[in-house]
């Protein structure tokens, strides 16, 4: 039994037999590792492109042959919506025809593109409020983010602040409902920015009742 008062050479040698018996009871546990401590994993690296996303190559490919024309304002506008959102797991290719000098309403038609849940018909509608110019009937693509199921696109969505975006004569604004974030991009005079404080709601077929 040691003591305070044993000699400093003792209290030395009896520690260095504990620490040797230690080890070897480590060491017999089977594996050798029931005492270690747990290692932490690293998180996985995210994958390049999600298997049910679109790359903004693909996209942009499918834009010059919607719009009609090659773009860079196009290629732009996407990378800036990349940037900002990822990379979009539907989109949308429709016509949109609006027109307000205070506020006004818009209605669109086009079709829903998805990697899962293939291709749907889908219709929009909504009031703008701002600085909108004119009436129009000009082409439209939407980005759609983070949509569980084509169901979760039929609600209504709010504009974003400070999303809007424009260059090359291509503009985006944004809009979300919970985790869904959908991007309009549109060119010419539908290209408008203004401030669109309104919102946008979606359906399954067409009708003229913007609320």
């Amino acid at each position: 039994m040691l003591t305070s008062s044993s000699p400093p050479r003792a209290r030395l040698g009896a520690g260095l037999a504990l620490a040797a018996i230690l080890s070897v009871g480590i060491a017999s546990v089977p594996g050798g590792s029931a005492l270690a401590l747990p290692a932490r994993t690293a998180p996985p690296a995210p994958e390049a492109s999600g298997p049910g996303t679109f790359r903004p190559a693909e996209i942009i490919d499918n834009g010059h042959r919607f719009f009609g024309s090659m773009s860079r304002g196009l290629a732009l506008t996407v990378e800036e919506a990349t940037r900002r959102w990822g990379e979009p797991n539907g989109y949308i290719l429709g016509q949109e025809a609006s027109g307000a000098i205070v506020g006004g309403v818009r209605y669109g038609e086009g079709t829903l593109y998805t990697r899962n849940a293939g291709k749907r018909r889908i219709y929009w509608q909504g009031p703008s409020i701002g600085f909108d110019v004119g009436g129009d009937g000009d082409r439209t693509m939407m980005l759609v983010y983070n949509l569980p199921a084509v169901q979760g696109l039929y609600r209504r969505f709010v504009g974003i602040d400070g999303s809007a975006y424009f260059i090359g004569g291509f503009g985006m604004t944004a809009v979300t409902a919970d985790e869904v974030v959908v991007v309009p991009i549109r060119t010419g005079v539908g290209a408008r920015l203004g401030i669109n404080i309104g919102y946008l709601k979606f359906t399954d077929r067409p009708t003229w009742n913007p609320f």
